[in-house]
């Protein structure tokens, strides 16, 4: 098989990261890594505990070692945190050895999928504005990803058709 870089999905909490990257994996017949999921395992606590019991400082340690590990495989879709590409390192990397899709919507389509999720920390119990503001900081970084989805008014499969044709003439 054709070595290609690996495809790594990144974007806000509730852009569907890992719901696209599951799908896209399948579909290219690839290994599919969900780093909260990695997260969860290696620590043995759900992410939420994690935030509440050791801090987001500890979870970030662990998250950045964890993703950077991950990222060495091969022929692999990764989906990292909403929090993962904000990492210097995790970026770094992600920019030089890999296929990066931020997943974008709109801050309204996210706001009412994470609204007081209690399985997303940060939003748990924010408003609206906190919210916004969160996602516009976020979306400067974001941006530095090699490829945009802007994923409002597409339906799943067209997300995964878009990403799929980007991938297979790169």
């Amino acid at each position: 098989m054709n070595l290609k870089k690996n495809l790594v999905f990144l974007g806000m909490m509730g852009s569907g990261k890992s719901t696209i990257g599951k799908l896209v994996s399948h579909k290219l017949k690839l290994n599919f890594i969900d780093i909260d999921l990695e997260i969860e395992k290696k620590t043995k606590m759900k992410i939420l505990d994690i935030f509440k019991k050791k801090g987001e400082k500890y979870f970030r340690s662990i998250e950045e070692k964890i993703t950077l590990r991950k990222l060495k495989e091969v022929n692999t879709v990764i989906s990292l945190g909403g929090g993962g590409f904000l990492n210097k390192n995790v970026q770094k990397e992600v920019l030089l050895n890999h296929f990066s899709f931020w997943l974008k919507y709109d801050s309204e389509t996210l706001i009412k999928r994470i609204k007081n999720s209690k399985k997303r920390p940060i939003a748990y119990n924010s408003n609206d504005i906190d919210l916004k503001n969160l996602m516009k900081k976020r979306s400067k970084i974001y941006s530095k990803s090699l490829f945009k989805i802007t994923c409002d008014n597409l339906k799943k499969n067209e997300i995964i058709n878009k990403i799929i044709n980007i991938y297979e003439t790169n």
